[in-house]
Order: structure tokens, then C-alpha cells, then sequence
């Protein structure tokens, strides 16, 4: 104990000292930027961590404590207590690092959601998928650019593109995430009963018409030249085209040798070097980096060791470290008082959870009623579909970059993102959802649960499931 003592107060010393020694100028410009940029890195990754742990504890997904994590770095609570202290955390050469940094992680995350994105369906299923899409996508959708032409002064941002900032801010309402829908199935024990298998399904879809959708805003924002915007349509489309006819059975062919010869080593930075080329393809187009990398992904063969195991190998430092920097950067540009005292800016914050929540209950249950599921049933895939998670994030900010939305609008989609996504375990609870029994000899759902639409199970697990 008198060792642990010891070295306690010998480490703050040592803390003190060095503190003393940065505020009187002893050391170089060069190592000062560098110590706070790894400060800043620790201290992000710190309280990402704990916060993600605590509320763990409390049937939360991670993704919800390491987002508040981000939020409590910026101006939302750490620069409006302590101003001074996070002006020496988060300088402006510390953050142009961190952005750097965050970026590179977002790309390789979008990249792994792209390797386990699954669509495949069989004929089939492929009208109910797309009743339920359609149900939890376009109400909310539509109820998104209701509320987008009701207060454009408070979110729309210096972009002159009216009509994209409206199908933007209808297209952030739609958005599902499949990486924490997949978790909270997970802890509930609900990802092998029907109503599990039809919300990952939906979920699949929904993120490869989302994504497909933020392509084509993108594009038409990026000119105000019609013949500009339909060089970039083309291009992304030959891209496309080529991607599917070209890359995917180069990569197959390569993941079949590095199946037939293990240990060479060379697949992982092949894979990153091909995600990096088309995030700088699709960035040079005038769309987004993630759009490219995702895209990329979507060509790497499934059910392959290889890629399994390249996988669990980028996941770890991509998720512990990388991904809270994104989100600390989110954090940074979000301040909860921007909303200010005026009630009507509260107002729209409260009415765009609300829309968001109900029209998500009523489009995907409402679908998963025609398709044959009980009231009950129906309410649980609604609830599940409401979950937003990193997703939401991710296209705010491509948003808020493009000048589609304000700082205010980022503010609101941000916490209506972590609002929606913690609210579904509850919901779940509150409709009765319990971890099932299955029955014996038998996995999957409880007697009785079983009734529904039979939809396609999805293979392998989604990019950690809490994100």
C-alpha cells in the first residue's frame, strides 16, 4: 500500500511539474502541440470509455456514453464551465490533428460496415423487405421535410440548395443503425427470433438505400451546374458498375489465395489501400470520403476466415480509438446553447424527437402489420427501427460539412440521435420484451413469437454491434 502511495505521489509531482513547466513557456511550440494533442487523445478515449461503461451498466448501448463523452469536451458543458481549460485541451492545432485523425478512423469504419453489410434475400422476401423499408423510411422521411420547411432559419445552413437541405433533413429522420440495432437484439437475446431477423434485414436494406440517397443529394448540391451534377451521377454509377464487375471478383480471387496461402500478410493493406483509393475517388468527385470507402467494402466476398479475421483485426484499434475521436469531433461542433432561451428552438427540438419517434412506430410498425405481425409485434420492429445511433452522427456531420445544415441543425440532429437510440431499450421493455427461452432442442424465438413474415436470416455479425 505505502508503494502504491508513493508512486501516486510521485506521478503528480511529476504532473505538477510538467504543468508548471508548459505554463511558463519551457518547452517548444513543436512538443507543446504534440503533448496536448496526446493529452487530448487520452482524455477523449478516457472519458469515452468510462461514460460507454457506466451507461452500460445501465442497459445502454456503449455508442451512447462514448457520443456524451464528445459532448461534454465541447462547448455544451467542458467550454462554457472551464473556457480556459479547453482552450489548452482543444486548440485549434490539436483539433485540425484530431479531425485529421478521426477522419481516417471514420473510413475504415465505414469501410467494415460495408464488408458486413448483407442484402442478399431471397425472391420471396424481397416484397416484404421492401414493405417495410418503405413503411419505416418514408414516413419519416416525409415528416422530416415538414419540419425541415418549417424552421429553416433555425437549421438550414449557408448552402443556397433549398430542396437538398430539405431531402437531407428528411433522409436524417429515415436513418436506422444497424450496428446498435444489432447489440440491443443481441442483450436482449432477440437477434434469432423473426421479429430480430426481419428488423436486421430491414435495417441492411434501409442503409443501402440511405447511403445511395446521401449519394445523390451530395451530388446535386455539390454544383449549381446540372450538367456538373450529372457528370458526377454517371461517374458515381460507372463506378459502381466497375466496382461490381471488375473489383469484386479481383477481390474474391484474391481472398481465395490468402485462404489457400495463410501467413503472407499482404490482404490487410491491400483491402486498406483499395478503401482509402475509393474514399479519395468519391471525395474528388464532390461527394463524401465515407462513400467511397463503404462502397469498397460492400466488394469484399462474405464468409471467408480471412475477412473475418481482417475484420476483428481493424475493429479493435478502429472502434477504441479512432471512432470517440469522430465523436469528440462531433462533440466540438455541437453546443446545446445554441438553443439559447428561446422557447421556439426547444420547441423544434422536442417536435423533431417526437416526429422522429412516432413516425418510425407508426411507418415500420404499420408496415410490419400489413406483413402479418401482431399489434404487439408490429410496435416492437417499430421501436427497433427508431434506433439511430453512429449512423445519425455520421450523416449529420457530412451535412453540416456540406453547409446543408447550421450548427443549430447539427445541435438537434445530434441529440435527437442520442434521444432516439436511448429510448429503445426502454420502449422494447416497456412492450414487454424479455430475453426468450428457446424452446428445447430448438434456438430462436419463444412459443407463441413466432408468427410474422419468414425473412432471411443475416449472416456474421454486424461492425461491433454497440456502435
Amino acid at each position: 500500500m505505502l508503494k502504491v502511495v508513493a508512486g501516486v505521489v510521485l506521478l503528480l509531482g511529476a504532473i505538477g511539474l510538467w504543468w508548471g513547466r508548459l505554463g511558463s513557456g519551457g518547452s517548444s511550440a513543436e512538443v507543446d502541440t504534440t503533448a496536448r494533442f496526446l493529452v487530448a487523445v487520452m482524455v477523449i478515449i478516457l472519458l469515452s470509455h468510462l461514460l460507454g461503461a457506466l451507461l452500460g451498466r445501465l442497459g445502454q448501448p456503449l455508442v451512447i456514453g462514448e457520443i456524451l463523452g464528445g459532448l461534454l469536451l465541447g462547448p455544451s458543458l467542458l467550454g462554457w464551465v472551464w473556457p480556459s481549460g479547453q482552450a489548452w485541451l482543444l486548440s485549434p492545432d490539436v483539433v485540425s490533428a484530431l479531425n485529421t485523425v478521426a477522419q481516417l478512423g471514420l473510413i475504415v469504419f465505414m469501410f467494415l460496415l460495408g464488408c458486413e453489410l448483407r442484402m442478399e434475400s431471397p425472391r420471396k422476401a424481397v416484397g416484404t423487405l421492401g414493405v417495410s423499408v418503405l413503411g419505416a423510411m418514408g414516413l419519416p422521411f416525409v415528416a422530416g421535410l415538414g419540419l425541415a420547411a418549417a424552421a429553416p432559419g433555425m437549421l438550414q445552413g449557408s448552402s443556397p440548395h433549398a430542396v437538398g437541405y430539405l431531402c437531407f433533413f428528411g433522409l436524417a429522420l429515415s436513418v436506422t443503425a444497424l450496428p446498435v440495432l444489432a447489440r440491443i437484439l443481441t442483450d436482449l437475446r432477440l437477434d434469432r427470433t423473426p421479429i430480430g431477423q426481419f428488423a436486421l434485414a430491414s435495417a441492411a436494406v434501409g442503409d443501402g438505400i440511405a447511403w445511395l440517397a446521401l449519394t445523390v443529394i451530395l451530388a446535386a448540391t455539390g454544383s449549381g451546374d446540372a450538367s456538373d451534377m450529372g457528370s458526377t451521377i454517371a461517374l458515381v454509377v460507372a463506378l459502381v458498375v466497375f466496382t461490381a464487375l471488375v473489383v469484386r471478383p479481383l477481390l474474391a480471387t484474391a481472398v481465395r489465395r490468402a485462404e489457400e496461402r495463410p501467413g503472407t500478410g499482404t490482404l490487410l493493406p491491400l483491402l486498406l489501400v483499395g478503401a482509402i483509393s475509393y474514399a479519395v475517388l468519391t471525395h474528388l468527385l464532390g461527394l463524401h470520403a465515407v462513400i467511397g470507402a463503404f462502397l469498397f467494402g460492400t466488394a469484399i466476398p462474405r464468409d471467408s476466415k480471412v475477412t473475418e479475421r481482417m475484420n476483428q483485426q481493424l475493429q479493435g484499434f478502429t472502434l477504441t480509438v479512432l471512432l470517440p475521436l469522430f465523436f469528440a469531433g462531433v462533440g466540438l461542433n455541437v453546443s446545446v446553447g445554441a438553443l439559447g432561451r428561446d422557447p421556439w428552438h426547444w420547441l423544434v427540438l422536442a417536435g423533431v424527437i417526437v416526429v422522429a419517434t412516432l413516425t418510425k412506430l407508426v411507418g415500420a410498425g404499420g408496415a410490419a402489420r400489413m406483413m402479418g405481425y401482431r399489434p404487439k409485434e408490429a410496435l416492437r420492429f417499430g421501436a427497433l427501427m427508431n434506433c439511430r445511433g453512429v449512423t445519425e452522427l455520421v450523416v449529420a456531420g457530412i451535412g453540416w460539412q456540406r453547409h446543408l445544415i447550421s450548427t443549430t441543425g447539427l445541435t438537434v440532429l445530434v441529440l435527437m440521435a442520442v434521444g432516439t437510440t436511448a429510448m429503445t431499450g426502454p420502449l422494447l421493455k416497456l412492450l414487454g420484451t424479455k430475453p426468450p427461452e428457446p424452446p428445447s432442442g430448438e434456438t430462436g424465438g419463444p412459443p407463441g413469437e413466432a408468427d410474422g413474415p419468414s425473412v432471411p436470416a443475416l449472416q456474421g455479425a454486424p461492425v461491433r454491434a454497440d456502435a
